[in-house]
């Protein structure tokens, strides 16, 4: 566990530099950054902080890998086509042992949309079932949206559903591994799932935990679910390492203040504003300083408030 820890810390520092500014770091590949070793055995290619571009080729969430002893587990298919290939490239470079199975971490574009190159290679996918439907009624909708910002680099990509769902909870025992695939409760959007290592103390968040770019808040994320679902599930499993859904790897203390804490935090603004009679209007303008210096924090910050007061208005 020491070396493990030494590793976690080496891959900390090496990375500590990115930022939404940096276009692409791995101008070689299709894949915004070479995947790191994390602890050993799990990698993760640790995507931009930016929104999705054609600069980073939509590779803006961390698509990670793990290599089990008997085969090899991939969490998220990618943006694209392009990039799931790419991806798999560098898993040959690291080992020659095949991959298995994919995790969707969620039904948004950046984790499902590369299912089309890995079901090509007929590798069962994976999802919870309220990503498979999210999948389902948008896909195409979210593929056209990629293709626009993607252009040429969205060739090859299609929609390809999972072969595999799941509800609360999927074991897979695999070479050396256990891994638990978990889906803790609502969070940040339909089928949220979290990837647990128990024997290494690792935790795959996906969109569970957010800390150096602002998580955003959707439609359908309900803030005072997601907090629940934090409080009783996720904290519960008491991680040493997390690999965020986006952002380099870090530890739960990261994740909570900017998770956890921004939530609370934005509820507690938004509760203040409309104690006072506050209207949604001026509700977007509630101070959120403290978090200014998160990437994205310009796109969202606005649009997170807005949405809170429309939640908490009838509360």
């Amino acid at each position: 566990m020491r070396i493990a820890g030494l590793l976690f810390a080496t891959c900390l520092a090496v990375s500590a530099y990115a930022s939404e500014d940096i276009a692409d770091q791995y101008p070689g590949s299709a894949l915004y950054s070479k995947p790191v070793e994390v602890i050993p055995h799990v990698w993760s290619a640790i995507g931009a902080t930016a929104p999705p571009s054609y600069e980073n080729s939509g590779h803006n969430n961390n698509l990670s890998f793990i290599v089990t002893g008997d085969g090899v587990i991939v969490i998220n298919g990618g943006a694209a086509y392009v990039l799931a290939k790419a991806l798999h490239e560098e898993i040959k470079a690291v080992t020659d042992q095949p991959v298995k199975l994919v995790i969707d971490e969620n039904g948004q574009g950046h984790a499902m949309l590369g299912n089309s190159y890995w079901s090509e290679q007929g590798v069962p996918i994976l999802a919870h079932v309220d990503a498979a439907h999210e999948i389902e009624e948008n896909g195409r909708r979210i593929l056209e949206a990629m293709k626009k910002y993607n252009r040429d680099k969205a060739a090859g990509t299609f929609v390809a559903p999972p072969t595999e769902t799941f509800e609360d909870r999927h074991l897979v025992e695999m070479g050396n591994f256990r891994i638990e695939v978990l889906h803790l409760g609502p969070a940040h959007g339909p089928g949220d799932t979290q990837v647990w290592l128990p024997e290494q103390g690792l935790v795959i968040a996906g969109d569970m935990a957010f800390h150096e770019r602002m998580l955003p808040i959707f439609e359908d994320t309900i803030v005072a679910d997601w907090l629940e679902t934090w409080e009783s599930g996720f904290e519960a499993l008491n991680a040493t390492y997390v690999i965020p859904g986006h952002g380099h790897p870090t530890n739960m203390d990261q994740v909570r203040r900017y998770t956890h804490g921004y939530l609370t935090y934005l509820r507690t603004k938004i509760g203040e504003h409309l104690e006072n009679g506050g209207e949604l209007a001026d509700a977007y303008y509630v101070d959120q300083s403290p978090y200014a210096q998160l990437d994205t924090f310009e796109e969202l910050a606005t649009k997170n408030a807005g949405r809170v007061y429309e939640q908490m208005e009838f509360e």
